[in-house]
């Protein structure tokens, strides 16, 4: 058996053993999100407009913050994740914020074993796709969960982002979609400075592969925007050069960092 066969597992334990440091970090506050921060973005807030009484399935969850800023919102919120851990504390966030969101442990790719409803917002983002070998497989899902009509956002950071080294000085991985990347990561993106170590299993895809597998899948897109900047200081050498706007510094604003998409389900 080749190691990506066995990304799930490999990955699942790095998450869970992320989870910890990340709900206790800087980067996540954790205590001024139990204070009522709203953790949603300027980038996907405009493409969500007014949520009030809408079912929004949100994937990748990670620990739910922003599932539960759906449910603060007004939203019926469900959040699926891999990780047991995360979707631990995901409801232990829910019980103390007493938000009553639903969450789910799940991969995407098994979620129809476990779930059987539509919604009317499919949403997933910052840090995603990279995690599935298979984005057929994830359109379908979105699709499959999506009433006719629902809507799909997706805010992701660009592939070309994932072309660099660590220290984005040189490219080192391709643009499209090859083999695996097979790594251990010292640190994590929320806390570069703790000295564990994670494997992780990761590909990359291209943005044509994001939109034609979503056409594919039955989804018609409405919008795609490109965004010079992150919202979250989760590289390394960034810069903020506005309130809550981060680039590589010495990239300036010369590649792009994310990009955004909203569908609809024909």
């Amino acid at each position: 058996m080749k190691k990506e066969d066995n990304y799930l597992d490999i990955n699942r334990k790095a998450w869970n053993d992320k989870t910890e440091v990340h709900v206790n970090s800087e980067f996540y506050d954790t205590p001024s999100f139990l204070a009522g921060k709203n953790t949603l973005n300027d980038i996907e807030l405009p493409l969500l407009g007014n949520i009030k009484g809408k079912k929004i399935l949100h994937l990748q969850c990670h620990f739910g913050q922003d599932t539960i800023s759906f449910t603060r919102m007004g939203a019926e919120a469900t959040g699926v994740d891999l990780s047991d851990k995360a979707i631990e504390k995901a409801r232990e966030l829910s019980v103390q914020t007493e938000a009553h969101t639903r969450f789910i442990c799940s991969d995407v790719y098994s979620l129809q074993e476990v779930l059987n409803e539509q919604f009317d917002i499919v949403f997933t983002s910052y840090g995603t796709i990279g995690w599935l070998p298979d984005l057929e497989k994830w359109a379908a899902t979105v699709s499959r969960f999506l009433k006719p009509g629902g809507q799909f956002v997706f805010a992701e950071f660009h592939p070309v982002v994932w072309m660099f080294d660590s220290n984005f000085e040189k490219v080192a991985y391709r643009y499209f979609k090859t083999e695996a990347i097979i790594e251990t990561e010292l640190g994590t993106y929320a806390d570069m400075t703790t000295p564990a170590e994670y494997e992780m299993i990761t590909w990359n895809h291209s943005i044509s592969e994001v939109v034609n597998n979503l056409i594919n899948a039955g989804l018609e897109i409405n919008l795609l925007n490109e965004y010079d900047y992150s919202p979250y200081n989760c590289f390394r050498g960034t810069e903020e050069f506005e309130s809550g706007k981060f680039r590589i510094a010495h990239l300036r604003n010369d590649i792009p960092m994310v990009y955004a998409i909203k569908a609809t389900k024909k």
